[in-house]
């Protein structure tokens, strides 16, 4: 049974990130001119400010899967109720201050945005924080529930529940952007969606389950222990949060939301860039907690660590050097001649999230090790340090040189973090730099090559750039074949045989 729902949930995961990557590609473009651009970037920006406080979770979803595992294993009913007694206590008190915080943000919205919105955006921009504070105030603690499927290894009705979800939201949004809807028409309905899922879930829990919630005692303890669990997981929440939602809400001090309507656009394909990163390195976790509790040697650690990059960075790679190639032309097709400026913005963040995409398994390794405490302060003082510039940046200069200096942090972690991946993580990072330097040339040459050729094309050819991208595909992989070792030709292969249906992939050992 618990095979079917790890495998189950596996393949419900897949099909979740192709719908969220597929779809959310399909309508971006849909909502941007449904809303219009004005519309849609007060509509990321607000999402934006309300965003910071998803953050006052303070990790505690992730330790609730953790506990709740670890209860289970030790049959320990009345531990767990316990457990999830002292979690609501919790969710209770973070409910309180989301709401707090979220009354003295809707009575500042004036003084803080009355030089740059409009009389009417301030009054949808007061009625989309009301509703996204009171979503917060019941999704935070709504969510436990998801976390506690989890940690009994019920994957499948949560994750399948979820998918649904994402099919009617979609549908119903596009009837909703059909019949004149706005902003706040999206914000209510993704309000909806929330309680509808958090009911489900919730049946799943206490109907399938039979989970109780519980306080025998009062443990003073153990709540230091839960929130000593998860503070890490809280820092690396608010680093994203300071990464990719403090441009929305910087720029609409000094901007108009047209201009950061603009630069959603480019955050939002910046993230999907991460998103065909992340399934590959969630898979090798379990792979980093056995190596690190085996205490394999230097050479064996490190030559995991350099397939599975050098496997992402033929990924990313490829998506980099395509959209260099194509990408003016895509957004020009996709969302419309208003967005140009994005192409450039998008770029920056691919090039910056490179680095920190393709090291994830050293990640892993500390987190197998529990040492997340120096990563943790590093991140959060490097990008509270590039948040404070890159303020002045934007108010001064534009948003080209807010993300610049959000990127040179970004890199600038990559490059400290290396003497502790050395000493900590067990990785010879030299002979690593060594081995995936070679495949940066590859995009390079590709590109340079097909840049000459291009010179002489039309622009904003449909034609052309389906012609591009299908010519960089060949060429990127005849190059790149080049540089690859056996390991990864063997991978490839078998990928792609799976894909024709000519082999069983689960046959495939990594050596």
């Amino acid at each position: 049974m618990k095979i079917n729902q790890l495998k189950g949930g596996a393949v419900l995961s897949y099909v979740s990130i192709f719908l969220t990557n597929i779809v959310g590609l399909l309508l971006t473009p849909f909502i941007i001119r449904s809303l219009g651009q004005a519309e849609y970037g007060l509509y990321t920006m607000i999402g934006a400010l309300v965003g910071y406080l998803s953050v006052l979770d303070f990790g505690l979803n992730s330790t609730i899967v953790t506990f709740v595992a670890k209860y289970q294993a030790e049959k320990d009913k009345k531990g767990e109720e316990n457990f999830l007694a002292h979690s609501y206590l919790i969710y209770f008190f973070i409910s309180l201050v989301v709401v707090l915080i979220g009354l003295v943000l809707y009575f500042n919205l004036d003084s803080l945005y009355n030089e740059t919105l409009t009389v009417d955006q301030l009054n949808k921009a007061k009625r989309m924080v009301m509703i996204l504070i009171f979503n917060l105030a019941i999704v935070l603690p709504g969510g436990a529930f998801l976390g506690i499927c989890s940690g009994y290894e019920e994957f499948v009705l949560p994750k399948f529940i979820n998918i649904c979800r994402y099919i009617l939201r979609s549908i119903t949004l596009v009837a909703i952007l059909l019949k004149g809807g706005d902003s706040v028409s999206i914000v209510i309905l993704d309000t909806i969606m929330n309680l509808i899922i958090i009911a489900f879930n919730g049946i799943v829990v206490f109907k399938k389950l039979k989970v109780r919630i519980k306080l025998h005692a009062l443990e003073i303890p153990l709540l230091k222990t839960m929130l000593g669990f998860s503070i890490w997981i809280f820092v690396f929440a608010l680093v994203h949060q300071l990464r990719w939602q403090f441009g929305q809400l910087v720029l609409g001090l000094f901007y108009s939301t047209s201009l950061i309507a603009v630069y959603a656009v480019g955050t939002t394909l910046g993230n999907y860039y991460g998103a065909f990163s992340g399934a590959i390195s969630g898979v090798f976790l379990p792979r980093a907690i056995q190596m690190t509790v085996k205490n394999v040697p230097v050479d064996q650690m490190t030559d995991m660590f350099i397939k599975i990059s050098r496997i992402l960075l033929i990924v990313l790679f490829y998506i980099l050097g395509g959209f260099v190639l194509i990408g003016k032309d895509f957004i020009y097709f996709w969302v419309g001649d208003d967005y140009q400026e994005a192409y450039y913005y998008t770029i920056l963040i691919m090039i910056g999230l490179t680095p920190i995409l393709t090291q994830g398994f050293a990640n892993n390794l500390l987190l197998a090790k529990n040492l997340l405490a120096f990563r943790g302060i590093l991140l959060l003082s490097l990008t509270v340090i590039g948040a404070i510039i890159g303020f002045f940046m934007a108010k001064y200069y534009g948003i080209t040189p807010l993300i610049v200096t959000t990127v040179i942090f970004m890199l600038l972690e990559r490059i400290l973090i290396i003497p502790y991946y050395k000493k900590h993580a067990s990785l010879d990072m030299k002979r690593y730099y060594i081995k995936i330097a070679p495949l940066v040339l590859v995009p390079v040459i590709s590109v340079i090559l097909l840049e000459i050729i291009n010179y002489y094309l039309p622009n904003r050819n449909i034609i052309v750039l389906m012609g591009n991208m299908l010519f960089y595909s060949v060429l990127y992989f005849f190059v790149m074949a080049r540089f690859n070792t056996d390991y990864e030709i063997t991978l490839i292969k078998s990928l792609v045989n799976k894909v024709l249906g000519l082999t069983n992939i689960s046959k495939f050992k990594m050596k």
